[in-house]
């Protein structure tokens, strides 16, 4: 259950990490400091607060001067997004916590330990909070990991743990949406600080419900009902998008229009277990409304042989076995039509869950299915060799003409109808092409076809035109080149 929540934040593929920087339009920018005074004066912070934290602030500065190389870099990206957010009005009260500890940590850990690895997860001592080193962005508060972790100490009935972490974790949680949010202090997959997540907040609801359920301490369930702001507002404040089904709730508050399914699925999940042990009509109506898109959704991320990760890309080995798992977690509450409170109906059973998380299960077990498409093709090009192939794997394709191979290459590549490059041969002739399929879990499947190359029109054209130099030149010396 613990490796659940292991996943990283970071859909396949996403781009380099780059330090947010403050805007510059040849006007006066409001400075961390500068922010910092003005919530002085406003009275919103005490004097010895604006001290801590500007002491704070100008210590971290001179301990970048005085690095160099990777730990100058990683400790200036985090000042740099600190400066960022000071310059567009986002030093709130609320947020200060979470930013200055961020802050400090990085000084704290730039200035003392080893160079991380790249992803490497990080804690400190006296703390349960995990963090996790981003390479350009410092080392950052993992709230997916850190919730994931408070899910652990609940399932391993280490209470006391598990207070500690939540504790942790409520203290640094940001006013936003009508509520609290946990934040992201760092650029991700071009989204800027700070940003929150509908898969982090659903398991952070999760973990406060069962806290509650364990212990009866009502700070837990208070955070966890303030904590549905996020599914109740907009982009880019929340995650809510409304749609003829009910609603869809992201993966991330900047980036509207991709549909993440684990992400949406978990957050139902949080939502689930919030409604269910709070006995609050809102947090039901807000499951129920994801729970009828989420039924609509989840069979159009089948492709018959694999998951999609979202819209257009398929996922990888754990986000597809994550998916599963995730789907099996609701099938059971479905499918048992528990009713989350005494005010509304029970929850109607639904196969889609249980049918779709089977078929992703049956997945991990099955061959892909590889056709060789193309026929024929011309001499002397570049040419893609098309296949037909059911779902992503690594592809290794050697061709042949006499028994002699002429080409080989491999590729991974999402199923459909992908292309594997071919520098075709001058020599005309049919070619047996071989192909080797292997998927993400293993499995490994071959198909074999032949492929047709004959001159290309220009050759053609070539041949023709030295025949008719030879007709009208009759005593012409065969052997001399035109």
């Amino acid at each position: 259950m613990l490796v659940l929540f292991a996943l990283l934040l970071c859909a396949p593929g996403a781009p380099a990490f780059a330090a947010s920087r403050a805007p510059s339009h040849g006007s006066r920018v409001m400075t961390v400091t500068a922010a910092l005074q003005r919530l002085e004066r406003s009275g919103e912070i005490a004097h010895a607060t604006y001290l801590q934290y500007q002491r704070a602030f100008a210590a971290a500065k001179g301990s970048r001067a005085r690095l160099s190389g990777t730990r100058r870099e990683q400790l200036g990206a985090v000042l740099a997004n600190v400066e960022a957010m000071a310059a567009k009005g986002q030093l709130i009260v609320s947020r200060l916590p979470v930013v200055f500890t961020t802050m400090e940590r990085n000084r704290q850990f730039w200035t003392t330990q080893s160079l991380p690895g790249a992803d490497q997860r990080v804690s400190f001592t006296g703390s349960r909070l995990v963090w996790e080193y981003y390479p350009g962005q410092g080392i950052e508060i993992q709230w997916l990991g850190t919730f994931g972790e408070a899910n652990g100490y609940y399932l391993s009935h280490q209470t006391t743990a598990l207070r500690e972490v939540l504790d942790e974790a409520i203290a640094l949680a940001t006013r936003r949406a009508g509520g609290i949010a946990w934040e992201y202090l760092f650029e991700f997959d071009g989204g800027v600080p700070p940003w929150s997540s509908g898969l982090s907040q659903g398991t952070a609801l999760q973990a406060l419900s069962r806290a509650y359920s364990r212990t009866h301490e009502a700070q837990y369930l208070d955070a966890a009902k303030e904590a549905l702001g996020l599914f109740k507002a907009r982009p880019s404040l929340g995650v809510l998008v409304r749609t003829r089904a009910g609603s869809h709730y992201l993966e991330y508050t900047y980036a509207p229009s991709e549909r993440i399914l684990n992400g949406f699925i978990q957050s139902l999940i949080g939502l689930y277990e919030y409604a269910k042990l709070s006995g609050d009509p809102e947090g039901q109506a807000l499951f129920e409304a994801g729970d009828a898109e989420a039924r609509a959704e989840a069979p159009h991320y089948d492709t018959g042989a694999w998951s999609m990760y979202d819209q257009h890309s398929e996922s990888d080995l754990s986000y597809h076995e994550l998916l599963a798992e995730f789907l099996e977690h609701l099938c059971e509450k479905t499918n048992a039509g528990e009713p989350l409170t005494t005010v509304h109906a029970p929850i109607p059973g639904d196969a889609i869950y249980c049918t779709t998380a089977k078929r992703f299960r049956e997945d991990v077990q099955t061959a892909p299915a590889i056709a060789l498409l193309t026929q024929s093709l011309r001499t002397s090009r570049r040419a893609g060799v098309q296949l037909k192939l059911s779902k992503v794997a690594t592809v290794s394709m050697s061709i042949s003409l006499g028994g002699r191979t002429v080409w080989t290459n491999s590729a991974t590549v999402e199923g459909g109808r992908p292309r594997l490059l071919w520098v075709t041969p001058s020599k005309p002739g049919t070619y047996t092409v071989t192909l080797k399929a292997r998927d993400l879990a293993g499995n490994e499947a071959g198909s074999s076809g032949t492929i047709v190359i004959s001159k290309s029109a220009a050759a053609k054209r070539s041949a023709i035109q030295l025949t008719r130099a030879w007709r009208s030149q009759p005593n012409l010396d065969p052997h001399r080149l035109p």
